[in-house]
């Protein structure tokens, strides 16, 4: 293929399988987000090759910690982590909320183009949303304390949240809805910052 952008050699580096058809959809995938995020704004990084290393290699990073059926990607944006995750798990259903009307837009063309068939569109806000998930996946949506307030009512009793994170630690009050699991730090191919995976559950009575 010959727009790659190293898509193959990053997934080549995951410690988990990888379908060999993911890099083709990965691709078209950022083919789109290039052609719309001029118009769209959907995303500060422009370069190709630092979209599949921040955003893609970032997103499919997480893979391993995604559990349940049912799972909402908060603050999607355009479609991260939610996209790369629906495509590397074509038996979960994500739903992929944002209340920004373009971005939204932008991801059921998405969705339309990739014939992607476990993924739902929703505008809205995080508050409005009345249903529960088994996960809540967030990427660069909020602080945790804030986070943690505003998702709590999205968990079902065993659902979990995972908020992707830079090096900074950061706390929760004694009074969150939520408690802290684990805070994992994520090898992510082809980049060399540090990322890291927070884990959020309901806390027990």
């Amino acid at each position: 293929m010959a727009e790659n952008w190293h898509i193959e050699e990053g997934l080549t580096q995951f410690p988990f399988p990888v379908e060999q058809a993911l890099a083709g959809r990965l691709t078209a995938y950022v083919q789109l987000l290039l052609r719309w995020n001029n118009a769209y704004n959907l995303t500060a990084i422009r370069e190709p090759e630092q979209i599949v290393s921040h955003h893609l290699m970032d997103c499919l990073a997480i893979a391993p910690m995604i559990h349940g059926v049912n799972i909402v990607d908060v603050g999607s944006g355009a479609g991260l982590p939610g996209i790369p995750l629906a495509l590397h798990y074509p038996e979960k259903k994500f739903t992929l909320l944002d209340s920004n009307g373009k971005k939204t837009r932008f991801l059921t063309q998405v969705k339309i183009d990739l014939a992607i068939e476990n993924v739902s569109i929703e505008q809205g806000r995080v508050e409005d949303v009345s249903h529960a998930f088994d996960q809540v996946i967030c990427r660069a949506f909020a602080p945790l304390g804030e986070l943690a307030d505003s998702c709590a009512h999205l968990l079902s009793a065993n659902g979990t949240l995972l908020a992707m994170k830079g090096a900074n630690q950061e706390l929760l009050s004694l009074d969150s809805p939520l408690e802290l699991v684990s805070r994992r730090k994520l090898n992510v191919p082809l980049m060399d910052e540090e990322r890291f995976v927070v884990t959020l559950a309901p806390r027990k009575p």
